[in-house]
């Protein structure tokens, strides 16, 4: 999912960059992008993927 959500972000970047709108320092297309890799970072790292414990245990015997 957050690897989706930084592909949108480097959409946005480079619709920004492409059209040259000017835009406040906070919404740069450098800063998008650097937004976009970080939100890929934490999905290669395995933030977000929705595993949990499982609390039953199987037993050997």
């Amino acid at each position: 999912m957050l690897a989706a959500a930084g592909a949108v972000v480097f959409a946005i970047a480079y619709l920004i960059n492409v059209t040259s709108t000017h835009t406040d320092a906070a919404f740069t297309p450098f800063s998008l992008v650097i937004a976009g890799l970080c939100l890929v970072a934490l999905h290669f790292a395995g933030v977000g993927t929705g595993w949990s414990y499982s609390t039953r245990r199987r037993r050997r015997r």
